[in-house]
């Protein structure tokens, strides 16, 4: 038994370890990794942003790239009358605080750098946090990623109060 918890306690320690290097050598990367997040971005070509982000309603990930600290994650969209809009939930909860750190990185620099079939467009995000947009852009949401649900994500309360947190793209 003895021989059996060495080895099972050196196999965790080693897991751990591979783990640890790889979220690491993440932070060097060219952007992320599906749900992992990456370094900063190092390919694209700059591109001025469109007018319209009609283009993405039916998109399911774009990859974005906070500047302070320089780092880059996937994230759920969704476009209501050609705006782009993000949205992080959870914010309230213990896991939220854990996995959900970019919204908090906003607080340094709004501005961002989003990465959609290798262009690049220099952005702000700017909180929403009531408004007429707030429950087309959850309906939106509940659409694409929760069909099952009834088709709305969270209520606007959960906007207000911080449970979710809004944001549109806008032009820097």
């Amino acid at each position: 038994m003895k021989k059996f918890l060495k080895w099972l306690g050196i196999s965790l320690g080693t897991l751990v370890l591979l783990i640890g290097l790889f979220l690491i050598s993440m932070r060097f990367s060219d952007g992320p990794v599906e749900i992992f997040s990456g370094g900063p971005f190092t390919s694209g070509e700059l591109s001025a942003a469109p007018d319209d982000w009609s283009f993405l309603t039916e998109r399911g990930t774009i990859e974005f790239q906070t500047m302070d600290p320089a780092t880059s994650r996937t994230v759920w969209l969704a476009v209501h009358q050609g705006r782009l809009f993000l949205v992080s939930g959870y914010m309230n909860t213990g896991y939220g605080g854990i996995w959900k750190q970019w919204p908090h990185y906003l607080a340094n620099d709004d501005n961002v750098i989003l990465r959609i079939d290798g262009n690049l467009y220099e952005q702000r995000l700017e909180r929403i946090m009531a408004g007429p947009e707030v429950i087309p852009v959850l309906t939106e949401l509940g659409r694409k990623y929760f069909p099952g649900a009834g088709g709305g994500l969270a209520s606007a309360d959960a906007v207000t109060n911080g449970d979710t947190w809004m944001y549109e793209v806008v032009n820097r």
